[in-house]
């Protein structure tokens, strides 16, 4: 399909087709993404955006266990959960 399967099961961003979209939690380690959008109500995806979670934003995946993250946005590390890191739409 446009996706990587990595050594652990999970996908790799780089190498995605045009269009091609994936959760941020399915993104591997060391991989950079761009944000397409965040799914949720409005007040969460204002959080976010708060944060640089905005469309067009590069996001670099410092660290992954079982879809929780840490990522480098906008030159902040923030750590999320796997429910937080799926609402965020990559390309």
């Amino acid at each position: 399909m446009g996706h990587q399967r990595v050594s652990d099961g999970r996908f790799a961003a780089s190498g995605l087709r045009s269009g091609s979209q994936l959760p941020l939690a399915m993104v591997s380690e060391g991989q950079t993404a761009t944000v397409a959008r965040v799914r949720g109500a409005q007040d969460l995806r204002q959080h976010m955006a708060e944060m640089g979670f905005v469309q067009g934003a590069e996001v670099k995946v410092v660290s992954c266990v079982n879809g929780d993250v840490v990522v480098s946005v906008k030159g902040a590390t923030l750590a999320l959960n796997r429910d937080m890191a799926m609402r965020i739409v990559t390309c």
